[in-house]
């Protein structure tokens, strides 16, 4: 059932953000449902984010 509510805040969040002309990919979606179950941690989920987007500092 948890994984109902946070699948169900992860869209309300992706509905937002493209309501400002953004674009969220599956990829994006699985790493933050991971965050919010606690299968990777913040530090991972910010790499995972940072190599995504080319950032190598």
């Amino acid at each position: 059932m948890k994984n109902k509510s946070y699948d169900k805040a992860i869209e309300n969040a992706v509905a937002s953000v493209e309501m400002e002309g953004y674009q969220i990919d599956e990829q994006s979606k699985e790493w933050c449902k991971k965050l919010l179950l606690n299968e990777i941690t913040m530090d991972e989920y910010i790499e995972f984010v940072k190599l995504k987007a080319g950032v190598t500092a």
